[in-house]
């Protein structure tokens, strides 16, 4: 049975959520309007600075392709405007197909209109040979890591607890060479996104697949663990994350 929390806890829980839901709705707002701005408001929208594009650009220089990953935290879908509109780089986001036929058609038409592709998650083996095409052909795909769906996951720690990631960016990235950069978008103020480009994980190609695999997903979970724990507020997960039963689906987002 669990614990009652005690009244002081459950305030500061509260006052969480309305910060995690506040930031999330402003979040979603500024990347609609990001979506039919021009090139000039969109230079005022980002904080960054020319290594965390070149970082971009020179892990292509390597022809392996570039797989960005990042986790249900700050504004990921207003990265794929940065990627196409600042860095003017063509890419493709790895998504599951919405439960909803009208939520999966107008997700397709706001990438279409950001200038990405979709490659939609499914059962097939297509999936796999559409993303390693794209890699091969040094091109950048994006997904997000941080929830596992059906036998896709790998086991990984972060702020101290057990937790399954997605599979398939390390194990894309050991089978093509293609390196992983995470990547995360916060708020610092109205309207205006700070770009941090995170350390590029090479996997290690030389260690036993799971293994290997195992050790890149870890050093992702570091890295989103730390930004995490810097704004918490920005990690948008409204489920009961931590448990989940094992090898049950999370919701698509």
């Amino acid at each position: 049975m669990n614990k009652p929390l005690n009244p002081r806890s459950a305030r500061a829980l509260e006052r969480r959520a309305r910060q995690t839901l506040g930031a999330y709705a402003y979040d979603v707002i500024d990347f609609i309007r990001s979506l039919r701005a021009r090139d000039a408001d969109l230079e005022t929208l980002f904080d960054y600075s020319s290594a965390d594009s070149q970082t971009i650009v020179d892990l292509l220089r390597n022809e392996r392709g570039l797989i960005l990953v990042s986790g249900h935290y700050g504004n990921w879908e207003v990265g794929a405007v940065f990627i196409r509109r600042i860095v003017k780089i063509p890419m493709a986001i790895i998504a599951m197909a919405e439960a909803s036929p009208t939520v999966n058609r107008l997700r397709h038409e706001i990438r279409t209109l950001v200038g990405a592709d979709t490659i939609e998650v499914g059962q097939s083996l297509e999936t796999a040979l559409q993303i390693r095409r794209r890699l091969a052909a040094n091109g950048l795909v994006a997904l997000l890591m941080d929830r596992a769906v059906g036998r896709d996951r790998v086991e990984v720690e972060m702020l101290g607890r057990r937790v399954a990631f997605l599979r398939t960016p390390a194990l894309m990235a050991f089978t093509t060479g293609a390196p992983l950069l995470p990547c995360f978008i916060e708020r610092v103020q109205a309207g205006r996104f700070k770009v941090r480009a995170g350390v590029p994980i090479l996997v290690d190609r030389t260690r036993p697949r799971d293994e290997a695999i195992q050790r890149a997903a870890q050093d992702f979970a570091d890295q989103l663990g730390a930004r995490i724990r810097a704004r918490p507020e920005y990690w948008y997960h409204f489920y009961q994350y931590w448990d989940a039963p094992a090898g049950e689906d999370a919701p698509r987002s």
